[in-house]
């Protein structure tokens, strides 16, 4: 069963960091590619960062250079990361970990707020 739990979410004040974790468990040969992603109510769900199996990266505009993502292989999970830094009031949003298959399957998680407020 192909699952995706993220953690890690949570009120944080301009500035500051916060560190995402995202567990993928089930067919995880099966994955090429996991990514976090972004969605404000009523608006588009947008790219935050992604990694490929061979350890590509790519991330938004609005994120170079503050945000890294990463990824750990276990023997039956994967777990991917978005360390945060420099955080903006602009950056609040539910935050999903995505996991892209070689079929082109999409699996999302569920996702988790990140607040940045005073």
């Amino acid at each position: 069963q192909v699952q995706l739990v993220e953690s890690g979410g949570g009120l944080v004040q301009p500035g500051g960091s916060l560190r995402l974790s995202c567990a993928a468990s089930g067919s995880i040969v099966s994955i090429n590619a996991m990514g976090w992603y972004r969605q404000t109510p009523g608006k588009q769900r947008e790219l935050v960062a992604a990694i490929t199996t061979g350890g590509n990266t790519n991330y938004a505009d609005s994120v170079k250079g503050r945000f890294t993502i990463s990824r750990d292989n276990a023997k039956n999970t994967v777990y991917l990361y978005l360390q945060m830094n420099s955080l903006k009031p602009e950056d609040t949003d539910v935050y999903y970990c995505m996991r892209r298959h070689w079929n082109g399957m999409h699996y999302w998680g569920k996702g988790t707020l990140v607040t940045v407020s005073s």
